[in-house]
Protein backbone atom coordinates (compact mmCIF):
# COMPACT_ATOMS: atom_id res chain seq x y z
CA UNK A 1 0.00 0.00 0.00
CA UNK A 2 3.04 2.46 0.99
CA UNK A 3 4.18 2.10 -2.71
CA UNK A 4 1.30 2.85 -4.06
CA UNK A 5 0.58 5.62 -2.31
CA UNK A 6 4.34 6.92 -3.25
CA UNK A 7 3.65 7.01 -6.60
CA UNK A 8 0.74 9.48 -6.19
CA UNK A 9 1.86 13.12 -7.53
CA UNK A 10 3.23 15.13 -4.63
CA UNK A 11 0.03 17.68 -4.97
CA UNK A 12 -2.21 14.65 -4.13
CA UNK A 13 -0.13 13.40 -1.20
CA UNK A 14 0.06 16.86 0.06
CA UNK A 15 -3.51 17.79 0.27
CA UNK A 16 -4.33 14.29 1.69
CA UNK A 17 -2.10 15.19 4.59
CA UNK A 18 -4.21 18.46 4.93
CA UNK A 19 -7.91 16.77 4.32
CA UNK A 20 -6.43 14.52 7.31
CA UNK A 21 -5.35 17.61 9.24
CA UNK A 22 -8.83 19.00 9.08
CA UNK A 23 -10.63 15.89 9.53
CA UNK A 24 -8.88 15.42 12.91
CA UNK A 25 -9.16 18.47 13.50
CA UNK A 26 -5.97 19.71 13.82
CA UNK A 27 -7.24 22.90 11.16
CA UNK A 28 -11.00 23.76 12.36
CA UNK A 29 -14.02 25.83 10.85
CA UNK A 30 -12.35 29.29 9.67
CA UNK A 31 -8.92 28.43 10.62
CA UNK A 32 -6.15 29.51 7.83
CA UNK A 33 -4.36 26.72 5.88
CA UNK A 34 -0.53 26.90 4.91
CA UNK A 35 0.14 28.63 2.41
CA UNK A 36 2.14 27.75 -0.82
CA UNK A 37 5.03 29.42 0.54
CA UNK A 38 4.89 27.47 4.00
CA UNK A 39 3.88 24.06 2.08
CA UNK A 40 6.84 24.77 -0.18
CA UNK A 41 9.87 24.73 2.65
CA UNK A 42 7.77 21.91 4.60
CA UNK A 43 7.66 19.66 1.54
CA UNK A 44 10.44 20.85 -0.29
CA UNK A 45 8.01 21.20 -3.55
CA UNK A 46 7.77 24.16 -6.19
CA UNK A 47 4.93 26.79 -6.32
CA UNK A 48 3.14 24.93 -8.72
CA UNK A 49 2.79 21.73 -6.87
CA UNK A 50 1.98 23.25 -3.42
CA UNK A 51 -0.85 25.74 -5.42
CA UNK A 52 -2.31 22.93 -6.67
CA UNK A 53 -2.17 20.95 -3.83
CA UNK A 54 -4.59 24.17 -1.91
CA UNK A 55 -6.72 23.76 -5.23
CA UNK A 56 -7.54 19.83 -4.37
CA UNK A 57 -8.98 21.13 -1.48
CA UNK A 58 -10.66 24.31 -3.17
CA UNK A 59 -12.52 22.54 -5.42
CA UNK A 60 -13.28 19.79 -2.91
CA UNK A 61 -15.40 22.77 -1.23
CA UNK A 62 -13.22 21.81 1.94
CA UNK A 63 -11.54 25.06 1.88
CA UNK A 64 -11.66 28.67 0.34
CA UNK A 65 -9.70 31.38 -0.75
CA UNK A 66 -9.85 34.79 0.47
CA UNK A 67 -8.40 37.42 -1.49
CA UNK A 68 -5.36 38.88 0.11
CA UNK A 69 -5.08 36.46 3.25
CA UNK A 70 -4.82 32.80 2.26
CA UNK A 71 -6.83 29.56 2.09
CA UNK A 72 -9.13 29.03 4.91
CA UNK A 73 -11.13 25.99 6.48
CA UNK A 74 -14.53 26.44 4.85
CA UNK A 75 -16.62 27.12 7.73
CA UNK A 76 -20.28 26.03 6.39
CA UNK A 77 -21.31 23.08 7.96
CA UNK A 78 -22.93 20.64 4.89
CA UNK A 79 -26.63 20.20 5.60
CA UNK A 80 -27.16 16.68 6.49
CA UNK A 81 -30.74 16.08 4.25
CA UNK A 82 -32.93 13.56 5.98
CA UNK A 83 -34.97 12.18 2.77
CA UNK A 84 -37.40 10.26 4.71
CA UNK A 85 -38.10 11.74 7.82
CA UNK A 86 -38.32 15.11 5.58
CA UNK A 87 -41.31 13.41 3.57
CA UNK A 88 -43.57 12.04 6.25
CA UNK A 89 -47.10 13.73 6.63
CA UNK A 90 -46.07 14.38 10.43
CA UNK A 91 -43.93 17.37 8.79
CA UNK A 92 -46.00 19.51 6.05
CA UNK A 93 -49.46 17.89 7.66
CA UNK A 94 -48.82 19.55 10.84
CA UNK A 95 -47.74 22.78 9.47
CA UNK A 96 -44.17 22.85 8.97
CA UNK A 97 -41.96 22.93 5.76
CA UNK A 98 -40.25 19.49 5.06
CA UNK A 99 -36.87 21.50 5.71
CA UNK A 100 -37.51 21.64 9.29
CA UNK A 101 -36.58 18.03 9.41
CA UNK A 102 -32.96 19.03 8.21
CA UNK A 103 -32.19 22.59 9.70
CA UNK A 104 -32.99 22.12 13.00
CA UNK A 105 -31.92 26.23 14.28
CA UNK A 106 -30.31 27.23 11.38
CA UNK A 107 -31.38 29.76 9.41
CA UNK A 108 -32.77 28.87 6.28
CA UNK A 109 -34.39 31.81 3.28
CA UNK A 110 -36.02 31.06 0.01
CA UNK A 111 -34.55 33.99 -1.70
CA UNK A 112 -35.64 33.45 -5.26
CA UNK A 113 -39.87 32.20 -6.19
CA UNK A 114 -41.36 32.36 -9.34
CA UNK A 115 -44.87 30.74 -10.62
CA UNK A 116 -45.66 30.53 -14.17
CA UNK A 117 -47.79 28.42 -16.16
CA UNK A 118 -45.69 26.20 -18.82
CA UNK A 119 -45.51 23.16 -21.04
CA UNK A 120 -43.16 20.89 -19.10
CA UNK A 121 -40.40 19.20 -20.36
CA UNK A 122 -41.03 15.92 -22.36
CA UNK A 123 -39.47 13.59 -19.81
CA UNK A 124 -41.88 15.47 -17.02
CA UNK A 125 -44.97 15.57 -18.91
CA UNK A 126 -44.56 11.61 -19.34
CA UNK A 127 -43.84 11.01 -15.50
CA UNK A 128 -46.77 13.01 -14.90
CA UNK A 129 -49.22 11.27 -17.68
CA UNK A 130 -50.00 14.42 -19.30
CA UNK A 131 -51.65 14.81 -22.61
CA UNK A 132 -50.97 16.69 -25.89
CA UNK A 133 -51.59 20.52 -24.86
CA UNK A 134 -51.57 19.96 -20.93
CA UNK A 135 -49.75 22.55 -19.21
CA UNK A 136 -48.23 22.60 -15.64
CA UNK A 137 -47.95 25.11 -12.82
CA UNK A 138 -43.92 25.47 -12.52
CA UNK A 139 -42.62 26.47 -9.28
CA UNK A 140 -39.38 27.90 -9.17
CA UNK A 141 -36.93 28.60 -6.19
CA UNK A 142 -33.58 29.07 -4.89
CA UNK A 143 -32.68 27.89 -1.26
CA UNK A 144 -29.74 29.42 0.65
CA UNK A 145 -28.62 27.96 4.27
CA UNK A 146 -26.86 30.31 6.49
CA UNK A 147 -26.61 32.93 3.88
CA UNK A 148 -24.84 30.36 1.61
CA UNK A 149 -27.05 29.04 -2.00
CA UNK A 150 -27.49 25.40 -1.33
CA UNK A 151 -30.67 24.02 -3.96
CA UNK A 152 -32.35 25.52 -6.79
CA UNK A 153 -35.76 23.52 -7.27
CA UNK A 154 -37.94 23.20 -9.88
CA UNK A 155 -41.62 21.59 -9.29
CA UNK A 156 -44.09 20.91 -11.93
CA UNK A 157 -47.48 20.21 -10.92
CA UNK A 158 -50.68 19.51 -13.27
CA UNK A 159 -52.11 22.64 -13.92
CA UNK A 160 -56.02 21.38 -14.48
CA UNK A 161 -55.73 19.83 -10.68
CA UNK A 162 -54.01 23.28 -8.96
CA UNK A 163 -55.74 25.51 -10.39
CA UNK A 164 -57.03 28.80 -8.76
CA UNK A 165 -55.42 26.96 -5.36
CA UNK A 166 -52.81 28.49 -3.58
CA UNK A 167 -49.81 26.67 -5.11
CA UNK A 168 -50.20 29.60 -8.06
CA UNK A 169 -49.16 31.95 -5.40
CA UNK A 170 -45.75 32.67 -4.43
CA UNK A 171 -46.50 31.59 -0.91
CA UNK A 172 -47.90 28.16 -0.47
CA UNK A 173 -48.74 28.70 3.44
CA UNK A 174 -48.16 26.37 5.67
CA UNK A 175 -47.17 23.07 5.19
CA UNK A 176 -46.26 24.03 1.49
CA UNK A 177 -47.35 22.24 -1.62
CA UNK A 178 -48.28 19.18 -0.22
CA UNK A 179 -50.69 20.21 2.72
CA UNK A 180 -52.43 22.25 -0.05
CA UNK A 181 -52.82 18.84 -2.27
CA UNK A 182 -54.37 17.52 0.51
CA UNK A 183 -56.85 19.94 0.71
CA UNK A 184 -57.46 19.50 -2.90
CA UNK A 185 -58.33 15.89 -2.34
CA UNK A 186 -54.69 14.63 -3.90
CA UNK A 187 -52.59 14.19 -0.73
CA UNK A 188 -49.44 12.61 -1.63
CA UNK A 189 -48.91 9.13 0.37
CA UNK A 190 -46.21 7.56 -1.97
CA UNK A 191 -42.49 9.28 -2.89
CA UNK A 192 -40.11 8.35 -5.47
CA UNK A 193 -36.41 9.97 -5.76
CA UNK A 194 -33.75 9.25 -8.52
CA UNK A 195 -30.20 10.76 -7.93
CA UNK A 196 -27.19 11.48 -9.89
CA UNK A 197 -24.90 13.52 -10.11
CA UNK A 198 -22.78 15.53 -12.80
CA UNK A 199 -20.59 18.75 -13.47
CA UNK A 200 -22.75 22.30 -13.15
CA UNK A 201 -23.35 24.18 -15.60
CA UNK A 202 -21.81 27.87 -15.58
CA UNK A 203 -25.77 29.18 -14.68
CA UNK A 204 -26.03 26.69 -11.77
CA UNK A 205 -22.36 27.31 -10.46
CA UNK A 206 -23.15 31.23 -10.52
CA UNK A 207 -26.33 30.68 -8.71
CA UNK A 208 -24.97 28.40 -6.29
CA UNK A 209 -21.65 30.21 -5.71
CA UNK A 210 -19.68 27.17 -6.42
CA UNK A 211 -16.28 26.31 -6.29
CA UNK A 212 -14.13 25.81 -9.25
CA UNK A 213 -14.35 21.74 -9.35
CA UNK A 214 -17.33 21.41 -7.22
CA UNK A 215 -20.19 18.60 -8.87
CA UNK A 216 -24.16 18.87 -8.02
CA UNK A 217 -26.18 16.57 -7.42
CA UNK A 218 -29.55 16.28 -8.79
CA UNK A 219 -32.45 14.66 -6.97
CA UNK A 220 -35.84 14.12 -8.78
CA UNK A 221 -38.84 13.30 -6.94
CA UNK A 222 -42.51 12.02 -7.80
CA UNK A 223 -45.08 12.52 -5.37
CA UNK A 224 -47.72 9.97 -6.14
CA UNK A 225 -51.50 9.86 -4.37
CA UNK A 226 -52.85 6.29 -2.88
CA UNK A 227 -54.56 5.83 -6.38
CA UNK A 228 -51.02 5.85 -7.76
CA UNK A 229 -51.39 9.08 -9.35
CA UNK A 230 -48.16 11.77 -9.54
CA UNK A 231 -49.53 14.88 -8.81
CA UNK A 232 -45.87 16.51 -8.50
CA UNK A 233 -42.32 16.29 -10.15
CA UNK A 234 -39.63 18.16 -8.16
CA UNK A 235 -36.10 18.57 -10.25
CA UNK A 236 -33.64 19.46 -7.55
CA UNK A 237 -29.83 20.63 -7.98
CA UNK A 238 -27.90 20.75 -4.86
CA UNK A 239 -24.14 21.86 -4.20
CA UNK A 240 -22.50 18.25 -3.81
CA UNK A 241 -20.15 20.26 -1.32
CA UNK A 242 -23.11 21.52 1.07
CA UNK A 243 -24.93 18.44 1.61
CA UNK A 244 -24.90 14.51 3.43
CA UNK A 245 -27.84 12.61 2.14
CA UNK A 246 -28.84 10.50 4.97
CA UNK A 247 -31.26 7.83 4.60
CA UNK A 248 -32.77 5.85 7.44
CA UNK A 249 -35.08 3.09 6.92
CA UNK A 250 -36.19 -0.28 8.36
CA UNK A 251 -34.73 -3.65 6.88
CA UNK A 252 -37.65 -5.46 4.88
CA UNK A 253 -38.97 -8.95 5.13
CA UNK A 254 -36.63 -9.34 2.28
CA UNK A 255 -33.37 -8.68 4.26
CA UNK A 256 -30.12 -10.39 4.12
CA UNK A 257 -27.27 -9.73 6.29
CA UNK A 258 -25.14 -11.03 3.33
CA UNK A 259 -26.20 -9.45 0.96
Amino acid sequence: MAATDDRRPKYQRIADSLRDAIQSGEYGPGDRLPGENDLMAAHGVARMTARQALGVLRDEGIAEARKGAGVFVRAFRPLRRRGIQRLARDQWGNGRSIWSADIGDRELEVDHVSVSEETAPEGVSAILELAEGDTTCVRRRRFVLDGKPVLLATSYLPSSLVAGSAITQEDTGPGGTYARLEELGYEPVHFREEIRSRMPSKDEAAQLSMATGTPVILVSRTAFTSQGRPVEVNEMTLDAASYVLEYDFDAGPGFRADT
